[in-house]
Formats: C-alpha cells, structure tokens, sequence
C-alpha cells in the first residue's frame, strides 16, 4: 500500500516544501535586520545613556523600597476596589430589576470609554472642587486606588458577569431545588464557580492595573509617594541620564512577567481540565 504524493504546485513544489522556504526566508531577513542593527549601532553611547551602571546604582535601595513598594499599593489597592466595584455591577447588570441594570449598563459604558487620564484628573481634581473639605481616605494611594478601581470595576464587571453566565444554569436551579434561597445559592455555588473561570482575566487585569498606576503622577504626589515611572523620570531629569527610566521598567517587567506566566498557567490548567 503506497502513500499518496504531496500535491505539487506550479512552481514544482510541494505544500511543504514552500512552507520550509518561506520559513528559511523570514529567518534570513530577521537575522540580516538584527546583523545590521548590531553593526550599525553606537553601542558606546547606548551604554553610556541606557545602561550606566554607576547611576543604575545609585537608585537602589530606594527605587525598591519607594517605586516598586508603592506601585504594588496603589495597584492592590486599585484591584481590590475594582473586583469589589465589579461583582457588585455584574450582578446589578444580570438583575431582574430595571433601574439596577440601567445604572450597571450606563457604569459601564461610561468608564471603559474614559480614558484613565480623565478619570484621575477627575479623583484629583474633580471631586474636592465638587466637595470641598473632602479628602479621600489614604491620600496619594487612595486616590489613586479609587481613579484605578473606577475604571476596573467597569472592565472586571463584564469578566466576572461572563463567569456568572459561563456557570451551568443547572447548578443554580439544584441548588433551589434543594431548598436554597436565590442569594445563598449564588453565593455558595455559581459565584465560586464563576470566579475560577475567570481568574486568568483577572490576573490579565491585575498587569493592565500595574501598569496604569504609573498615571498617579497626575495626582502631584510627594517624593515619598512616587511610583517607578514617577521615581525614574525624576532620576533621569536629575543625573542626565535615560538610565534611571530603563531600570524602572525592568522593575516593572518583575511585576508583570510573574503575574503573565501564572494567568498563561491557569488559562491551561482550566482548558485541561474541561
């Protein structure tokens, strides 16, 4: 029993073939860009201006205890409003009462069309002119824990609303049909179902939030409340140098990285076990 022939295509190739081609022609050109790149290049001034390590070292320990310390604040705070915020309007905008998913609807809308820009001018400067003598709890990190947790209430909403919906109805109606009342049988069974269905968005969220707090310089904060971006741009301003900022991202990068790899984890743990 003989195998079947690969079709052959006009130029005389087979599919395969002119796959393996064009795959060794993308390598090719990326290797020359990056041969051109690296030859072309005044490496001595990118060292100098990016990677100074006599200025890298002079930001520590402070970019670690002031930046990175307050860039996890102001971003737990932010998701621990949000996710809050958020179950609150999911379950609004899945109610059987008008008003509430008209309010959940319009919530919504309104702050995943904002830019985050506005909606921190609007915590820092809208709302003491609209209730003077009122200061948010926390100072710098709640304000900027509210301005963050506005706007990822509306986007953690729609997650957590598609987890509530993701859940078989059946669930809901055993556990009535067990005696259940409707809040207790949500709370007991579709909402812990629900949040383990959409943890890897919410880890997602979590690195979008991490990386939005660098918004918080908008608020005029003092140097003890700087976050990375914040801390680096001062630094660079001071020495000359774009180095401070460079070290400041890779700050960054040892926050979002970890938090990728456990959303891409738990994303392939939950479609193995489907």
């Amino acid at each position: 029993m003989t195998a079947e022939a690969e079709p052959v295509g006009a130029g005389g190739l087979s599919r395969r073939r002119r796959r393996q081609v064009s795959l060794g022609g993308q390598y090719g050109l990326f290797a020359v860009v990056v041969v051109l790149v690296a030859a072309f290049a005044d490496w001595g001034k990118l060292r100098v201006n990016f990677a100074n390590w006599d200025v890298a070292k002079g930001l520590f320990p402070d970019i670690i205890t002031i930046g990175l310390r307050n860039t996890a604040v102001y971003t737990a705070v932010g998701f621990g409003i949000g996710l809050a915020g958020g179950l609150v309007v999911a379950l609004m905008r899945l109610s059987s009462v008008p008003p509430y998913r008209w309010f959940a609807t319009v919530y919504i809308e309104v702050f995943r069309g904002l830019p985050l820009l506005l909606i921190f001018i609007f915590v820092g400067v809208g709302v003491p002119l609209a209730f003077p003598g009122t200061n948010v709890p926390g100072g710098a990190a709640g304000q900027a824990g509210l301005a963050l947790g506005l706007a990822a209430t509306a986007y953690l909403a729609e997650t957590i609303r598609a987890g509530i919906e993701a859940v078989p109805k059946g669930q809901l109606e055993a556990a009535r049909s067990l005696g259940m009342s409707y809040p207790t049988a949500m709370r007991s069974i579709v909402i812990p179902q629900a949040f383990r269905i959409v943890i890897p968005p919410l880890t997602n969220q979590l690195v979008l939030l991490c990386k939005d707090s660098s918004l918080v310089l908008f608020l005029g904060i003092t140097l003890e409340q700087r976050e990375l971006t914040k801390f680096g741009r001062d630094l660079a301003g001071d020495e000359g140098n774009t180095t401070p900022i460079i070290v400041a991202g890779i700050c960054y990068l040892l926050i979002t990285i970890p938090l990728s790899l456990l959303a891409r984890r738990l994303e392939a743990r939950r479609r193995e076990a489907r």
